[in-house]
């Protein structure tokens, strides 16, 4: 702010003018205004100081107080000098250091508030106090008439914060079939939650064009204030605006405190473009912020920089204006830059920027930079988490038809104004910004998802994923069939599955349900285990493509015995007792004109035999045709082991005969009998 030095100094000592006390009911009946006359006859007393540079009076007692400040008759006048204050705590009674009020030359509402406006300094918030003392130091220059202090009590001190609440919403639009989500309205108190006096608001409010800039200003009241009581503040700074300064409401269309939180402005509408009192000569086509607090050389709060970001992009995004850019407007007129003047400016920019002014302060000022880059960067770290109802292989996403992608990023939601959902480059879904899924259903065939987040500033971010729609199962290109296979047969016979599958989407898992229960991936083909000998068991084998698509085949098989004892025999053989044979006793032959034979019905064979550390190997004839032979030596001794299997696609009658091959040194064989499967 500017300042000029007068050798003056100057305290209210006349009775303080009191206006109706309104608003949020003060504390003991105290009013909402007192005004002080400094330069009135009679209003203020000049006395020489004894060093010849500054004249002061006592401080005086007064009515309960939060927020001060200096006013004068014309708008236009500069209030020369350096205009300081000093208050008295309630409570306490102690006395605070002199202070400095800020003040701005001419008046920033530029005439739109009407003819009452009146000059005055940035109000000051001095919390709960009962006294003040005022004075003018300075060099040369003249005081403006009509100077006076205008003490201000919103309400009772500290007083809790109201809820939060949305300030206003905007209706749905559509783009094409798809219905676009609310534009959200940065959470902020409403007019009615701060406590806003609608009854001193006499004037309708006035609009103006789309937002082409905004503007950041700071309310220069000081910093030492609790977010409880920021509420207060804004009440405070509104009845000062328009009890002292003449203004018809808050100049500003918004305030943030130190803690982020937003509090509506100007009345209108936040959603509209409300014509504020903010930046001499730039209200139109004009938005603004003030952030509660002096940031001359105190640094701004990170929740502070981050609320400003967000009401610029919700207001400049809305226009279709970039945050992070620049913007040519002609002036309407002030100290700075006359009417007509057409100065280039950030689309969000301080209010020296526009004006004679150090506002919003050296520290917030040197903070746009980075308040430009958050309000108009794109979403940043947007990925898919996982798409429900598909699953990923090859490259691709595979899904029957309803799919749920759910997505995530790194941007804060309050920056966000929605994510649009489309397939094959068609918008079909647009979800509200603190959505992270939306539900699809797709044709079958391939496609592409593509998930993109819009930012309040319209900039986008977009991930794209193949996706492909398959309600067609897989196909069995070899049926689920049984065979015996190696191991022990007793009360159990061991039995191998088998199967093949194929399909486009890739084989995610096999099912195997009934006599034998296993999940498998969908790689494997074949599954073994014991079932029950003489009952029959049922197998339900189901494949699962990564789409979800199933096909499952069914069957029942009966593992059967047919000891040595059934078979018809050639040659000699001899009963080999013991209680690890099949039926307590085997088969036992050494010479090579010796056979067994079993005639059957079924789909698979093995032959189960005795097996020692001199025992030889086997012929094997399958329905007169020879197999090959079956080596039935181990190095101790193994009863009812299966040496040879053989399977058929499908049942049918058949028979095997076996006999001693005479193996050099180990020709006798032991045999218990032929397992089959009907």
């Amino acid at each position: 702010m500017r300042r000029n030095r007068l050798v003056t100094a100057m305290v209210a000592a006349t009775p303080a003018v009191t206006l109706a006390a309104i608003g949020l009911a003060p504390a003991h009946d105290e009013p909402l205004l007192q005004t002080f006359p400094l330069t009135a006859p009679g209003g203020v007393r000049l006395v020489a100081a004894a060093d010849g540079h500054r004249v002061e009076l006592p401080e005086r007692d007064t009515a309960r107080f939060s927020l001060v400040g200096v006013t004068w008759d014309d708008p236009a006048a500069a209030a020369a000098g350096t205009i300081q204050v000093r208050t008295r705590a309630a409570g306490t009674h102690d006395w605070t250091p002199w202070r400095v009020l800020e003040t701005d030359a001419p008046d920033e509402s530029g005439g739109a508030e009407g003819a009452r406006v009146r000059g005055a300094s940035d109000p000051l918030w001095v919390g709960p106090s009962d006294g003040v003392q005022a004075r003018v130091v300075g060099g040369d220059g003249e005081l403006p008439a009509g100077l006076r202090v205008d003490l201000i009590n919103p309400d009772s001190p500290e007083r809790p914060r109201t809820r939060m609440a949305p300030a206003a919403l905007q209706r749905p639009g559509r783009a094409g079939a798809a219905p676009l989500p609310v534009r959200p309205v940065p959470r902020m108190l409403t007019r009615s939650a701060w406590g806003a006096d609608e009854r001193i608001v006499t004037g309708p409010p006035g609009y103006t064009g789309a937002t082409e800039v905004f503007f950041v200003h700071h309310t220069a009241t000081g910093n030492d204030y609790s977010c409880r009581s920021s509420a207060s503040i804004v009440r405070g700074i509104q009845a000062y605006q328009v009890r002292s300064k003449g203004w018809n409401d808050v100049g500003y269309n918004f305030l943030v405190d130190r803690c982020g939180t937003i509090f509506e402005g100007r009345r209108g509408g936040v959603d509209r473009n409300v014509l504020g009192a903010h930046t001499l000569g730039f209200n139109t086509n004009a938005s603004s912020v003030a952030v509660i607090g002096d940031y001359r050389s105190a640094p701004v709060p990170a929740a502070a920089r981050l609320s400003v970001a967000q009401l610029a992009a919700y207001k400049l995004g809305g226009a279709g204006r970039a945050p992070a850019g620049r913007v040519v407007l002609a002036s309407g007129g002030g100290p700075r830059f006359a009417a007509g003047r057409r100065v280039l400016l950030n689309r969000i920019s301080g209010h020296r920027d526009a004006g004679l002014t150090e506002c919003p302060g050296d520290t917030f000022y040197a903070q746009l930079a980075v308040i430009r880059r958050v309000a108009g960067a794109a979403p940043a770290g947007l990925r898919l988490r996982r798409i429900s109802g598909a699953r990923l292989w090859s490259g691709r996403y595979w899904t029957r038809g309803p799919l749920v992608p759910l997505w995530d990023l790194t941007t804060p939601t309050r920056m966000i104004d929605r994510f649009d959902i489309y397939v094959d480059g068609r918008l079909v879904l647009s979800r509200a910004n603190w959505t992270r899924l939306g539900r699809l259903r797709l044709r079958p065939g391939p496609h592409t998802v593509a998930v993109r987040a819009v930012h309040l500033s319209r900039r986008t971010a977009t991930t794209t994923v193949p996706v492909v729609a398959d309600v067609t199962p897989p196909d069995f290109t070899a049926l689920p069939r049984a065979a015996l296979t190696a191991g022990t047969v007793g009360s159990t016979a061991p039995v191998r599955l088998s199967w093949a599958a194929t399909d486009p989407a890739g084989l995610h898992l096999v099912e195997v349900t009934g006599a034998s229960r296993a999940v498998l991936a969908g790689a494997v083909r074949s599954l073994g285990g014991p079932v029950p000998v003489g009952r029959p068991s049922t197998w339900t084998v189901a494949a699962t493509d990564h789409a979800g698509n199933r096909r499952a085949a069914s069957f029942t098989r009966t593992p059967r015995i047919l000891q040595e004892t059934a078979a018809t025999r050639t040659g000699s053989w001899r009963a080999r007792p013991g209680v690890g044979h099949l039926g307590g006793a085997a088969a036992r032959a050494t010479s090579t004109r010796s056979a067994l034979s079993w005639t059957f019905t079924g789909r698979s064979a093995a032959l189960v035999v005795g097996r020692t550390a001199t025992s030889g190997r086997i012929r094997i004839y399958v329905d007169g045709a020879f197999q090959g032979y079956a080596d039935t030596r181990a190095t101790s001794p193994l009863y009812r082991r299966v040496v040879w299997t053989r399977a058929w696609a499908d049942a049918g009658r058949h028979t095997v005969r076996i006999q001693p091959e005479g193996t050099a040194g180990r020709s006798g064989v032991i045999v218990d009998g032929l397992a089959y499967l009907s």
